[in-house]
């Protein structure tokens, strides 16, 4: 196997492995899921990996979370908006990173944004069958992850600028 290969399954082994204990931690001290816990490493993640892990890592991890702990619930399928938007945050980042120059701060606006707005769609098409006003639902949904974003823009640039330092074996050799 390739170091770098190597390196990427060790890296998105620990960033699934934080997006499964932080949510139930965060649960313990009664934060809940106001503060976004499982998308947090995975958005991270975005920032350390190429877009292809960060997206399935992304997408992998909340159902890895509902079938060991049962949260996010499969039904109704916020698990499946999870992943979508997991997907769409490590992706986004990813890609937009690398496009606009390692900058740090446009690319994790645009994969927050990006992934809020896959959730808010998502949660728009399945409020219908369950009864919900889809746009209550969606709103809700946003409203909801106020604080989880708001940890998202603070913690993120901390941990990217924290691996970027010298010998990090966060990163690939070279970067």
């Amino acid at each position: 196997m390739r170091r770098e290969t190597l390196r990427l399954l060790v890296l998105n082994a620990l960033m699934m492995a934080l997006a499964l204990v932080l949510p139930p931690a965060f649960h313990a001290t009664g934060l809940g899921s106001r503060f976004l816990p499982l998308l947090l490493p995975l958005l991270v993640n975005g920032f350390l990996s190429p877009v292809r892990w960060a997206v399935l890592t992304g997408a992998l991890a909340p159902l890895a979370s509902a079938a060991a702990t049962g949260m996010p619930p499969l039904y109704p399928p916020l698990a499946l908006v999870l992943s979508a938007e997991g997907a769409v945050l490590g992706g986004v980042a990813a890609a937009s990173y690398l496009a606009w120059g390692r900058r740090v701060w446009p690319a994790l606006l645009a994969a927050v944004v990006c992934g809020r707005g896959v959730a808010f769609v998502l949660s728009w098409v399945i409020a219908k069958p369950f009864g919900l006003p889809p746009v209550m639902a969606g709103v809700a949904l946003i409203l909801h992850g106020l604080p989880g974003v708001a940890l998202q823009l603070a913690v993120v640039p901390l941990v990217v600028r924290a691996a970027r330092t010298r010998g990090s074996l966060l990163l690939a050799d070279g970067d």
